[in-house]
């Protein structure tokens, strides 16, 4: 090891999937973390988008999905995810005993984009039309959170919204080609390869990101940390299909580059998680029952990274 690595503060982080994970990615290639002064181990905790992927992110109990364990036993101290399942996960770590508290602690760089897709043959043309069809998610993640969201303007009663576990993004698609299920949320790189089967998209949306970290991680790091991922979502935005390669490797040879819809690989700046964003979320997630009641902005969030001198 050189002088130069022995001096460089090591940083744990956690990765799941390519699109929400980009920017990570891309700092570590393009050595802006060393830039910054760190070194940054990334821990890959399987998520649910990767061809073949087995089903360690979709535990019923957030706590004993890979991604929280490993960072509920040590093995990582910052780690990303949709936005409401930030709020789930630090929400619980802090009214739940039992688990290592997280804050969150910055709104992400990363829209990762979900879809509502269907199969052609089954005459679903419009969002009203799902009424009451369940739709394949893998709960407690995105693709059940953003479903919600972008539903809710268009059936009005909750009731009527359906969901069900149909597993990882490979197997929701594959189940709706099997005719059982009638639509199925995914994300990129599966959006791709269900278009490119032929399935035929019924609404889709970019879905917030939010960073997660311990206690013990300071501010000052997480700022390097945090200008070092800004510099890589600038960089993706100007050459997107430089990158697109994590994708590509995810779906696993289902997808050639053109056949990636590039505009959906979208990372906006960091910054600071809001009070006003906090409580408008929060609320949406409780009202869902998808979170524990007991939170504040005061004991959910910490801008440290941007509260320096």
């Amino acid at each position: 090891m050189s002088t130069a690595t022995e001096t460089l503060k090591t940083v744990r982080v956690s990765v799941m999937n390519a699109i929400h994970d980009l920017p990570l990615l891309v700092a570590r290639d393009e050595r802006f973390f060393q830039d910054e002064g760190l070194n940054v181990e990334i821990v890959n905790t399987a998520g649910t988008a990767q061809k073949g992927a087995d089903h360690r992110a979709l535990r019923d109990n957030v706590f004993q999905r890979l991604a929280e364990s490993t960072y509920d036993s040590g093995g990582c101290d910052q780690f990303r995810m949709c936005e409401w399942g930030v709020m789930k996960r630090t929400v619980e770590s802090i009214v739940k005993p039992g688990h290592r508290p997280a804050k969150i602690v910055g709104l992400g760089s990363a829209m990762s984009t979900f879809a509502i897709v269907v199969d052609p043959k089954s005459g679903i043309y419009e969002p009203e039309q799902l009424k009451n069809k369940p739709i394949a998610v893998s709960p407690y993640n995105g693709s059940h959170f953003t479903m919600l969201k972008m539903l809710e303007g268009f059936i009005h009663k909750r009731d009527y919204l359906k969901w069900t576990n149909a597993g990882t993004h490979q197997e929701r698609l594959e189940a709706l080609f099997r005719g059982e299920v009638l639509a199925a949320s995914l994300m990129e790189p599966w959006i791709s390869v269900a278009e490119k089967r032929g399935a035929r998209v019924i609404m889709e949306s970019h879905s917030s990101r939010s960073e997660g970290a311990a206690d013990e991680l300071d501010g000052p790091t997480l700022r390097k940390l945090f200008v070092a991922e800004g510099r890589a979502a600038e960089a993706i935005q100007k050459n997107p299909a430089k990158y697109a390669h994590y994708l590509l490797e995810e779906a696993g040879g289902e997808l050639e580059l053109a056949d990636l819809k590039l505009a959906r690989i979208l990372n906006g700046p960091l910054a600071p998680y809001t009070r006003d964003r906090f409580e408008e979320n929060y609320q949406w997630t409780l009202n869902w029952g998808l979170a524990e009641p007991g939170a504040t902005y005061e004991n959910t969030v910490d801008n440290r990274a941007w509260e320096l001198s």
